[in-house]
């Protein structure tokens, strides 16, 4: 089945793969060649894919994921590689987040800095899984 990963500015991944793992609104779930089409949102996360035994992980930042006709295509605002992410710049990110969010007294908007932690976090996890 094939794989798109598409976002704004560019397709990160266009390649057959054998399995798909991703993180939905509603929770993680998997896609098999014949899978009945799928409509999903997705959440920040990782989306993992399985070639002959070799699992390449991504991160995607929320989005939509459509599965048809044994073609899977996100859409996502950001995705990256787990294998390109630099990871000291990513736990700096993370720091920074946590940091804000640790601030009782700044009055910061509380969304955004949880939604940069689920970002820094589900980056640091697609570098495990290279």
């Amino acid at each position: 089945m094939r794989l798109k990963i598409i976002t704004h500015e560019k397709v990160v991944f266009d390649e057959d793969v054998d399995e798909i793992y991703t993180k939905g609104a509603d929770g993680e779930f998997g896609i098999l060649k014949n899978h009945i089409p799928l409509m999903s949102a997705l959440d920040i996360g990782v989306t993992k894919a399985v070639q002959a035994d070799k699992t390449i992980s991504f991160t995607t930042m929320g989005g939509v994921l459509q599965f048809k006709d044994d073609e899977c295509i996100i859409l996502t605002t950001t995705a990256e590689r787990g294998d390109q992410i630099d990871v000291a710049r990513a736990k700096e990110a993370l720091a920074r987040a946590k940091a804000r969010l640790a601030e009782q007294e700044a009055e910061i908007d509380t969304k955004r800095a949880e939604a940069a932690v689920a970002r820094a976090m589900a980056r640091l996890k697609a570098t495990l899984n290279d």
